[in-house]
């Protein structure tokens, strides 16, 4: 599974600034308005994070009952597919009509002609001696 995204340094950072400006508000009044936005901001960082935890529970549950209706039609539709072949024959062309494939028979080998020349044999030339200094 992949790694969930960690925001713990921020988030920290986030409540370590504002416990600083609530201890010094007397200090900072024209930045009040922004401290209050990053406290909001901080409550819905908080709710969102919930939510997306809820919705990957959910979304496991999903998985899990999409994994389970899948083998369970697969069971289903092998089922149904054995009973058209049984009603139907193996080689009946009536199959196709539900996907499968009808027997019709193997392909017979094809008998190769026999050689009527037999094929020119080739020759492998001599090997190429090699002069020395002294032979010359």
């Amino acid at each position: 599974m992949a790694r969930d995204p960690q925001y713990g340094v921020t988030i920290n950072g986030w409540e370590r600034l504002l416990a600083a400006f609530a201890a010094n508000a007397a200090d900072f009044p024209h930045l009040e308005e922004y401290r209050e936005l990053l406290a909001e901001t901080l409550a819905e960082f908080r709710e969102a994070t919930a939510q997306q935890a809820a919705l990957r529970a959910s979304k496991q549950a999903a998985s899990r009952r999409v994994e389970s209706l899948l083998g369970a039609g697969r069971k289903v539709a092998t089922f149904l597919r054995v009973g058209v072949r049984r009603r139907y024959g193996d080689s009946s062309e009536k199959l196709v009509e539900f996907d499968l494939q009808p027997f019709r028979g193997r392909p017979r080998p094809q008998e190769e002609p026999p050689d009527e020349e037999p094929s020119p044999e080739v020759e492998i030339p001599a090997p190429l001696s090699v002069s020395t200094d002294a032979e010359k």
